[in-house]
Protein backbone atom coordinates (compact mmCIF):
# COMPACT_ATOMS: atom_id res chain seq x y z
CA UNK A 1 0.00 0.00 0.00
CA UNK A 2 1.33 3.33 -1.22
CA UNK A 3 2.43 6.10 2.00
CA UNK A 4 2.09 9.61 1.62
CA UNK A 5 -0.28 12.41 2.58
CA UNK A 6 -2.96 11.88 -0.33
CA UNK A 7 -3.71 8.35 -1.62
CA UNK A 8 -5.83 7.55 -4.68
CA UNK A 9 -8.01 4.74 -4.95
CA UNK A 10 -10.51 3.46 -7.26
CA UNK A 11 -11.90 0.13 -8.72
CA UNK A 12 -11.24 -2.97 -10.79
CA UNK A 13 -13.82 -1.66 -13.58
CA UNK A 14 -10.50 1.44 -14.45
CA UNK A 15 -9.24 -1.09 -16.44
CA UNK A 16 -5.72 -0.02 -15.25
CA UNK A 17 -2.93 -1.71 -16.49
CA UNK A 18 -1.52 -3.43 -12.92
CA UNK A 19 1.81 -1.50 -13.82
CA UNK A 20 0.14 2.31 -14.37
CA UNK A 21 -1.57 1.68 -10.80
CA UNK A 22 1.78 0.98 -9.23
CA UNK A 23 3.46 3.64 -10.80
CA UNK A 24 1.04 5.67 -9.69
CA UNK A 25 0.41 4.94 -6.30
CA UNK A 26 -3.31 3.90 -6.91
CA UNK A 27 -4.98 1.29 -4.60
CA UNK A 28 -7.75 -0.86 -6.72
CA UNK A 29 -10.71 -2.47 -4.99
CA UNK A 30 -11.98 -5.54 -6.99
CA UNK A 31 -16.09 -5.77 -8.01
CA UNK A 32 -17.43 -9.41 -7.90
CA UNK A 33 -18.34 -11.55 -11.08
CA UNK A 34 -20.63 -14.39 -10.59
CA UNK A 35 -20.73 -16.94 -13.06
CA UNK A 36 -23.19 -19.61 -11.77
CA UNK A 37 -23.14 -20.12 -8.71
CA UNK A 38 -18.98 -18.95 -8.15
CA UNK A 39 -18.13 -15.62 -7.01
CA UNK A 40 -14.82 -14.63 -8.21
CA UNK A 41 -13.06 -11.39 -7.89
CA UNK A 42 -12.42 -9.04 -10.72
CA UNK A 43 -8.48 -9.47 -11.80
CA UNK A 44 -5.56 -11.53 -11.37
CA UNK A 45 -5.85 -14.83 -9.82
CA UNK A 46 -9.82 -13.98 -10.15
CA UNK A 47 -12.20 -13.40 -12.96
CA UNK A 48 -10.90 -13.14 -16.51
CA UNK A 49 -12.33 -11.97 -19.53
CA UNK A 50 -12.34 -15.20 -21.26
CA UNK A 51 -14.10 -16.85 -18.65
CA UNK A 52 -16.71 -14.40 -18.49
CA UNK A 53 -17.27 -14.66 -22.92
CA UNK A 54 -17.31 -18.20 -22.36
CA UNK A 55 -20.13 -17.81 -19.92
CA UNK A 56 -21.97 -15.44 -22.11
CA UNK A 57 -21.43 -17.91 -24.68
CA UNK A 58 -22.48 -21.26 -23.18
CA UNK A 59 -25.77 -18.89 -21.64
CA UNK A 60 -24.11 -19.84 -18.05
CA UNK A 61 -25.97 -16.85 -15.78
CA UNK A 62 -23.45 -14.11 -15.07
CA UNK A 63 -23.92 -11.08 -12.61
CA UNK A 64 -21.53 -8.51 -11.04
CA UNK A 65 -21.38 -7.09 -7.42
CA UNK A 66 -20.03 -4.04 -5.92
CA UNK A 67 -17.48 -4.10 -3.52
CA UNK A 68 -19.46 -3.49 0.18
CA UNK A 69 -18.88 -0.57 2.47
CA UNK A 70 -17.65 -2.58 4.78
CA UNK A 71 -14.67 -3.84 1.90
CA UNK A 72 -14.33 0.19 1.15
CA UNK A 73 -13.78 1.01 5.13
CA UNK A 74 -11.42 -1.77 5.29
CA UNK A 75 -8.94 -0.34 2.12
CA UNK A 76 -9.62 2.96 3.65
CA UNK A 77 -8.54 1.63 7.46
CA UNK A 78 -5.35 0.23 5.68
CA UNK A 79 -4.77 3.22 3.75
CA UNK A 80 -4.74 5.64 6.83
CA UNK A 81 -2.29 3.00 8.50
CA UNK A 82 0.40 2.91 5.90
CA UNK A 83 0.80 6.97 6.24
CA UNK A 84 -2.19 8.35 3.88
CA UNK A 85 -3.27 11.63 5.93
CA UNK A 86 -6.52 12.08 3.07
CA UNK A 87 -8.27 9.31 0.49
CA UNK A 88 -9.34 10.60 -2.66
CA UNK A 89 -11.49 7.75 -3.96
CA UNK A 90 -12.94 7.60 -8.03
CA UNK A 91 -15.47 5.48 -9.20
CA UNK A 92 -17.68 4.46 -11.87
CA UNK A 93 -20.82 5.77 -12.38
CA UNK A 94 -22.87 6.29 -9.82
CA UNK A 95 -26.10 5.41 -12.20
CA UNK A 96 -24.11 2.18 -13.45
CA UNK A 97 -23.15 0.50 -9.85
CA UNK A 98 -23.58 0.89 -6.41
CA UNK A 99 -19.71 1.36 -6.09
CA UNK A 100 -19.67 4.79 -5.37
CA UNK A 101 -22.65 4.56 -2.84
CA UNK A 102 -20.44 2.01 -0.91
CA UNK A 103 -17.45 4.46 -1.16
CA UNK A 104 -19.82 7.51 0.48
CA UNK A 105 -20.75 5.41 3.02
CA UNK A 106 -17.36 4.18 4.00
CA UNK A 107 -15.78 7.51 3.76
CA UNK A 108 -18.26 8.40 6.87
CA UNK A 109 -16.47 6.18 9.11
CA UNK A 110 -12.73 6.19 8.36
CA UNK A 111 -10.06 7.41 10.17
CA UNK A 112 -8.55 9.82 7.51
CA UNK A 113 -10.82 12.12 5.31
CA UNK A 114 -12.20 10.79 1.96
CA UNK A 115 -13.22 12.72 -0.72
CA UNK A 116 -15.78 9.92 -2.76
CA UNK A 117 -16.07 10.95 -6.70
CA UNK A 118 -18.00 9.53 -9.34
CA UNK A 119 -16.55 9.96 -12.49
CA UNK A 120 -19.72 9.36 -14.37
CA UNK A 121 -17.99 7.43 -16.73
CA UNK A 122 -17.21 3.83 -17.02
CA UNK A 123 -14.19 1.70 -17.86
CA UNK A 124 -10.22 3.33 -18.27
CA UNK A 125 -12.25 7.03 -18.70
CA UNK A 126 -12.72 6.22 -14.86
CA UNK A 127 -8.80 4.86 -14.65
CA UNK A 128 -7.44 7.99 -16.47
CA UNK A 129 -9.63 10.47 -14.18
CA UNK A 130 -7.95 8.40 -11.31
CA UNK A 131 -4.36 8.77 -13.01
CA UNK A 132 -4.95 12.63 -12.79
CA UNK A 133 -5.99 12.98 -9.38
CA UNK A 134 -2.66 11.15 -8.95
CA UNK A 135 -0.63 13.32 -10.87
CA UNK A 136 -2.09 16.25 -8.22
CA UNK A 137 -1.28 13.96 -5.42
CA UNK A 138 2.17 13.56 -6.19
CA UNK A 139 2.97 17.03 -6.79
CA UNK A 140 1.72 17.86 -3.39
CA UNK A 141 -2.21 18.57 -3.65
CA UNK A 142 -4.64 18.56 -1.67
CA UNK A 143 -7.74 16.16 -1.74
CA UNK A 144 -9.71 18.30 -2.70
CA UNK A 145 -8.00 19.49 -5.92
CA UNK A 146 -7.04 15.88 -6.75
CA UNK A 147 -10.70 14.86 -6.66
CA UNK A 148 -11.33 18.34 -9.03
CA UNK A 149 -8.50 16.74 -11.30
CA UNK A 150 -10.14 13.33 -11.77
CA UNK A 151 -13.99 15.12 -12.33
CA UNK A 152 -12.49 17.81 -14.56
CA UNK A 153 -10.86 14.62 -17.18
CA UNK A 154 -13.63 12.50 -16.47
CA UNK A 155 -16.08 15.06 -17.55
CA UNK A 156 -13.94 16.01 -20.88
CA UNK A 157 -13.19 12.20 -21.72
CA UNK A 158 -14.90 9.93 -24.79
CA UNK A 159 -16.24 7.04 -24.31
CA UNK A 160 -17.00 5.43 -27.31
CA UNK A 161 -18.09 1.92 -27.94
CA UNK A 162 -20.15 -0.88 -30.41
CA UNK A 163 -21.38 -4.32 -29.26
CA UNK A 164 -22.89 -6.53 -31.69
CA UNK A 165 -25.84 -6.93 -29.79
CA UNK A 166 -27.43 -4.85 -27.30
CA UNK A 167 -29.09 -7.81 -25.54
CA UNK A 168 -26.25 -8.17 -22.61
CA UNK A 169 -27.02 -4.37 -21.53
CA UNK A 170 -30.57 -5.06 -21.96
CA UNK A 171 -30.38 -8.04 -19.14
CA UNK A 172 -28.14 -6.13 -16.48
CA UNK A 173 -30.41 -3.21 -16.71
CA UNK A 174 -27.38 -0.90 -17.99
CA UNK A 175 -28.77 0.38 -21.33
CA UNK A 176 -30.57 3.50 -20.12
CA UNK A 177 -31.73 6.05 -22.88
CA UNK A 178 -30.38 3.27 -25.35
CA UNK A 179 -33.45 0.94 -24.97
CA UNK A 180 -35.06 3.02 -27.46
CA UNK A 181 -32.72 0.64 -30.01
CA UNK A 182 -34.31 -2.53 -28.47
CA UNK A 183 -37.02 -4.56 -30.17
CA UNK A 184 -37.43 -4.98 -33.55
CA UNK A 185 -33.61 -2.64 -33.59
CA UNK A 186 -31.75 -5.32 -31.97
CA UNK A 187 -30.44 -6.83 -35.02
CA UNK A 188 -29.01 -3.68 -35.85
CA UNK A 189 -25.03 -2.61 -34.84
CA UNK A 190 -25.41 0.36 -32.65
CA UNK A 191 -22.53 2.83 -31.17
CA UNK A 192 -22.90 4.14 -27.86
CA UNK A 193 -21.57 6.41 -25.59
CA UNK A 194 -21.68 7.37 -21.47
CA UNK A 195 -23.52 10.75 -21.29
CA UNK A 196 -24.44 12.15 -18.00
CA UNK A 197 -23.41 8.44 -16.34
CA UNK A 198 -25.42 6.51 -18.85
CA UNK A 199 -25.11 4.70 -21.65
CA UNK A 200 -26.51 6.47 -24.53
CA UNK A 201 -27.41 5.50 -28.50
CA UNK A 202 -25.34 7.57 -30.96
CA UNK A 203 -25.94 6.03 -33.72
CA UNK A 204 -27.37 3.17 -35.71
CA UNK A 205 -25.25 1.16 -38.34
CA UNK A 206 -26.39 -1.84 -40.53
CA UNK A 207 -23.28 -4.25 -40.13
CA UNK A 208 -20.35 -4.49 -38.47
CA UNK A 209 -17.50 -3.12 -40.78
CA UNK A 210 -19.32 0.09 -41.07
CA UNK A 211 -19.65 0.38 -37.64
CA UNK A 212 -16.17 -0.33 -36.39
CA UNK A 213 -14.88 2.19 -39.41
CA UNK A 214 -17.58 4.84 -37.82
CA UNK A 215 -16.52 4.59 -34.44
CA UNK A 216 -12.64 5.24 -35.60
CA UNK A 217 -13.94 8.35 -37.60
CA UNK A 218 -15.65 9.25 -34.23
CA UNK A 219 -12.58 8.86 -32.01
CA UNK A 220 -10.81 10.75 -34.15
CA UNK A 221 -13.28 13.44 -34.01
CA UNK A 222 -13.49 13.71 -30.36
CA UNK A 223 -9.74 13.84 -29.99
CA UNK A 224 -9.71 17.13 -32.48
CA UNK A 225 -6.59 19.01 -31.89
CA UNK A 226 -5.92 18.68 -28.17
CA UNK A 227 -3.07 16.43 -26.69
CA UNK A 228 -4.69 13.25 -25.38
CA UNK A 229 -4.97 9.49 -24.16
CA UNK A 230 -6.14 6.93 -26.05
CA UNK A 231 -6.92 3.74 -25.24
CA UNK A 232 -9.00 0.56 -27.33
CA UNK A 233 -10.43 -1.96 -25.35
CA UNK A 234 -12.25 -5.41 -26.52
CA UNK A 235 -13.98 -8.61 -26.04
CA UNK A 236 -13.26 -11.31 -27.32
CA UNK A 237 -12.43 -9.55 -30.48
CA UNK A 238 -8.41 -9.07 -30.39
CA UNK A 239 -7.56 -8.78 -33.95
CA UNK A 240 -10.34 -6.80 -35.00
CA UNK A 241 -8.98 -4.77 -31.62
CA UNK A 242 -5.30 -4.52 -32.86
CA UNK A 243 -6.37 -3.72 -36.13
CA UNK A 244 -8.08 -0.48 -34.76
CA UNK A 245 -5.23 0.53 -32.37
CA UNK A 246 -3.06 0.63 -35.41
CA UNK A 247 -5.27 2.64 -37.18
CA UNK A 248 -5.80 5.22 -34.24
CA UNK A 249 -1.88 5.17 -33.55
CA UNK A 250 -1.24 6.66 -37.19
CA UNK A 251 -4.25 9.03 -37.42
CA UNK A 252 -3.57 10.77 -33.91
CA UNK A 253 0.12 10.41 -33.83
CA UNK A 254 0.64 14.25 -33.81
CA UNK A 255 -1.80 14.35 -30.74
CA UNK A 256 -0.46 11.41 -28.83
CA UNK A 257 2.54 13.47 -28.29
CA UNK A 258 4.60 9.72 -28.64
CA UNK A 259 2.56 7.97 -25.60
CA UNK A 260 0.94 4.77 -27.11
CA UNK A 261 -2.20 3.81 -27.87
CA UNK A 262 -3.28 0.99 -24.77
CA UNK A 263 -5.31 -1.53 -26.15
CA UNK A 264 -6.46 -4.38 -23.38
CA UNK A 265 -8.99 -6.95 -22.90
CA UNK A 266 -12.16 -4.79 -21.27
CA UNK A 267 -12.58 -6.36 -17.38
CA UNK A 268 -14.92 -9.16 -16.77
CA UNK A 269 -17.29 -6.84 -15.00
CA UNK A 270 -17.55 -4.53 -17.86
CA UNK A 271 -17.08 -7.21 -19.93
CA UNK A 272 -20.37 -9.55 -18.76
CA UNK A 273 -22.67 -6.30 -19.41
CA UNK A 274 -21.77 -6.01 -23.06
CA UNK A 275 -21.04 -9.27 -24.49
CA UNK A 276 -18.19 -10.64 -26.75
CA UNK A 277 -17.30 -8.63 -29.86
CA UNK A 278 -17.67 -5.48 -27.92
CA UNK A 279 -14.96 -2.62 -29.14
CA UNK A 280 -14.46 0.36 -27.05
CA UNK A 281 -12.23 3.76 -27.44
CA UNK A 282 -11.84 6.34 -24.65
CA UNK A 283 -10.23 9.53 -25.78
CA UNK A 284 -9.13 11.37 -22.40
CA UNK A 285 -7.82 14.75 -23.53
CA UNK A 286 -4.62 16.02 -21.23
CA UNK A 287 -4.28 19.05 -18.97
CA UNK A 288 -2.06 21.58 -20.62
Amino acid sequence: MPTGRTVVVTDSTASLPAEVAAEHGIVVVPLQVVIGAEVHDEGEGGATPEMVAAALKSFTPVSTSRPSPGVMAEVYERAAADGATEIVSVHISGDMSGTFESAQLAARSAPVPVVAVDSRQVGVATGYAAVAAAEVAARGGSAAEAAEAASVRAEASSSLFYVDTLEYLRRGGRIGAAAALLGGALAVKPLLTIADGRVESLERVRTSSRAISRLEELAVEAAADRPVDVCVAHLASPDRAAALTARLAERLADRLEGRDVWCGELGAVLGAHVGPGMLAVCVAPRSS
